[in-house]
């Protein structure tokens, strides 16, 4: 087991790159000793803790109808324009199985990054032996404001971790993983936007949290200086990051060629730098 850390970003179905990067390292037998990830990304850690090489592009690439979460009519009934239902309830326990045991006994540490929507801070779980509050969590890590419904953890409302911890490095480093693994599902000059529309929609949304909102208002500010970070730390050779280079597939993408596309990219991209990243790992 490698002794670093391994953060991954989130990104909806963009996390499929990072599946593709898994799949190699998995297939590499490379494990590292612990994993944070956020969003899609919480999908993408749990399936590797598990041990479970291709389940997560089998969950995000759907080409049986009947299987897509992405539904309109849906979303006109649940307000959530993802299944979450099908993605964290039918997919684990019935489509695509989970290997809940395998998960529970791995000697990895791994956490999952939420949102409280009380304090809009970051909150990092992990569950070792409740199959349904597993799900929970990386569901609540998922759950897009807007988009898709609060979820209850613990007595507690919680929504997508990236809204607060979108890229948890700094939190891998405060844990003493002095060497850590990023894997991005952006392009190196990517920044966020603030977009005044949105806040408007968020404020008026969320007005129940207000700590929430400012945390969803000032995301922006917060992911750019984090990505302004991990360039630096990259620079100076402390972390080794993944990223693509070509150019990234949208949020809620479900063509299929597009999306087998972008997880082979990140396949071969892992591929390309898996000579490099150990070499940064034993050094």
């Amino acid at each position: 087991m490698v002794r670093a850390g391994l953060v991954l970003e989130g990104g909806a179905t963009r996390g499929v790159f990072t599946a593709g990067v898994l799949d190699y390292l998995m297939e590499k037998d490379i494990y590292f000793k612990y994993v944070v990830g956020v969003s899609a990304g919480a999908c993408n850690a749990v399936d590797y803790v598990s041990k479970q090489i291709g389940r997560t592009r089998q969950c995000m690439i759907i080409e049986e109808k009947e299987n897509r979460y992405v539904d309109i009519k849906k979303t006109m009934k649940t307000g959530s324009l993802f299944d979450m239902d099908m993605i964290f309830d039918k997919f684990p326990n019935e489509i695509y199985p989970f290997d809940y045991e395998e998960c529970f006994n791995s000697k990895m540490k791994w956490e999952v990054v939420v949102t409280n929507c009380e304090t809009g801070k970051a909150e990092y779980l992990t569950e070792k032996q409740d199959k349904k509050r597993l799900m929970q969590i990386c569901r609540a890590s998922s759950s897009l404001p807007l988009v898709a419904p609060i979820v209850e953890v613990d007595g507690n409302s919680y929504l997508d971790g990236g809204l607060s911890d979108s890229v948890p490095i700094s939190h891998a480093l405060r844990k003493g993983y002095k060497k850590c693994v990023v894997v991005l599902t952006r392009r190196k000059d990517y920044r966020k936007q603030h977009s005044k529309k949105a806040d408007k929609l968020y404020i008026a949304a969320f007005r129940k949290y207000p700590n929430l909102v400012n945390s969803i208002v000032h995301r922006p500010e917060v992911y750019n200086k984090q990505m302004d970070l991990i360039d630096r730390l990259e620079q100076e050779g402390k972390i080794f990051v993944i990223r693509p280079t070509e150019l990234e597939v949208s949020r809620t993408e479900q063509n299929v060629e597009v999306l087998n596309a972008f997880y082979e990219h990140g396949y071969e991209t892992m591929k390309q730098k898996y000579v490099a990243m150990l070499e940064y790992l034993v050094r």
